[in-house]
């Protein structure tokens, strides 16, 4: 094969009776891709592979390591593919390493490792990977963690994970400054204790629901996620608190805790948060009190504290959430009085206060929201009576006070609600 002076592609694919390459494949200068999938028996691949110094495209897929007894690892002479821009070893069920810190290969942009059921770890194979634009780890249900190896990742644009990953406890995708999003199926690695987004300055959105990632107890975050609008966090319910750098995200529209049942307390200096409309944070059942800078979120739109059971106040500067037109406060059973300052919530539009237990009464200055179109107190079980006042909310469409036991009249003049 030495005469072919001009000979670049090899496709062997599905030649599972093949054995081993030629050493003079090494010889031939112009070789740049070589395919190699299904080739089930192939049991010499190694020493042939260091010599192909200028392969742009290396495909392993399915070299399944039952018949391929040198695929258990790959020897570090990878480093001397330098051309090397695809490899895709999928399929390699028994492959447990990768070459230690390919130094050479800097060209690589594409590496898959879909169905490397054997691979452990990635130890420092990627640290030189800045090429690197796609990472496909689905399947691969032996890693246990990711620390470190993607710091310098900064061209990475696409991340393939799979639900197996299932003993997963660690994510660190710090350094990946091209990544625009992250996988659905990262809301499914369910022993996923820390996941760090460091410098991931072009992240612009999180998966939909972490609601599987019960066990999740660190997010660690950078001021450099400039692009973030909607952070999801629901369902993290061994997440304690969170971190201080989340003020920093200064494009945060949307913060989702709902089901945070551990978390504590909620950041300081998220007054810093320009833009921000939108906090979910219900089922937060171990939350006390919200601090008292949160009033001066002055672009709040909706404040979602349903179910928040351990919640005992507000802070008497919530008046001063003067866009707010969402409160939700169903659930909220600790909660035994409302601020009377809500006369500035000049905005609101729906108020809802269902299944209160331990609220002994409503503030007279609720009367005077008049942009008020809902107003739901179903299951407020010491509700008596409403304030005549009522008749003034002109705007109110509905009023519900559904299984409110004690509630015995209406107020008058509700014809006025026309």
């Amino acid at each position: 094969m030495t005469n072919l002076l001009c000979f670049e592609k090899l496709y062997l694919s599905a030649c599972s009776s093949l054995i081993s390459l030629p050493n003079e494949l090494a010889n031939l200068s112009s070789f740049i891709i070589l395919h190699l999938s299904g080739c089930s028996n192939l049991i010499s691949l190694l020493n042939e592979l260091a010599k192909l110094s200028f392969l742009e495209e290396l495909i392993l897929s399915e070299l399944y390591p039952s018949n391929c007894s040198s695929l258990t690892c790959l020897s570090n002479e990878l480093s001397n593919l330098s051309f090397l821009t695809i490899l895709d070893l999928s399929g390699c069920s028994s492959l447990t390493s990768l070459p230690n810190k390919m130094t050479n290969p800097l060209c690589v942009e594409i590496l898959y490792l879909s169905g490397c059921s054997s691979l452990i770890s990635l130890s420092n194979t990627l640290v030189n990977l800045s090429s690197l634009t796609i990472l496909d780890l689905s399947g691969c249900s032996s890693l246990r963690s990711f620390s470190n190896e993607f710091l310098n990742l900064s061209s990475l644009k696409e991340l393939i994970l799979s639900a197996n990953l299932s003993t997963l406890t660690i994510l660190d995708l710090s350094g990946c400054s091209s990544l625009t999003s992250l996988p659905n199926e990262l809301t499914k690695l369910s022993s996923l204790e820390e996941l760090i987004l460091s410098g991931c300055s072009s992240l612009i959105s999180l998966p939909n629901e972490f609601l599987n990632l019960s066990f999740l107890e660190e997010l660690i975050l950078s001021a450099n996620l400039y692009s973030l609008t909607i952070l999801d966090l629901s369902g993290c319910s061994s997440m304690t608190s969170l971190s201080n750098k989340l003020a920093k995200l200064c494009f945060l529209e949307e913060l989702i805790l709902s089901g945070c049942s551990s978390l504590t307390s909620l950041p300081n200096k998220m007054t810093n948060l320009l833009c921000f409309e939108k906090l979910y944070l219900s089922n937060c059942s171990s939350l006390i009190s919200l601090r008292n800078e949160l009033a001066n979120l002055s672009t709040l739109i909706i404040l979602d504290l349903n179910g928040c059971s351990s919640m005992t106040r507000l802070p008497n500067k919530l008046a001063k959430l003067f866009s707010l037109e969402d409160l939700i406060l169903s659930g909220c059973l600790s909660l035994t009085s409302l601020p009377n300052k809500f006369l500035n919530l000049s905005s609101l539009k729906e108020l809802i206060l269902s299944t209160y237990t331990c609220l002994k009464s409503l503030p007279n200055v609720l009367i005077n929201l008049l942009c008020l179109n809902f107003f739901y107190l179903s299951g407020y079980s010491s509700l008596t009576s409403l304030s005549n006042k009522l008749a003034n909310l002109s705007f109110l469409t509905i009023l519900d006070v559904s299984c409110c036991c004690s509630f015995i009249s209406l107020p008058n003049k509700m014809t006025n609600l026309l």
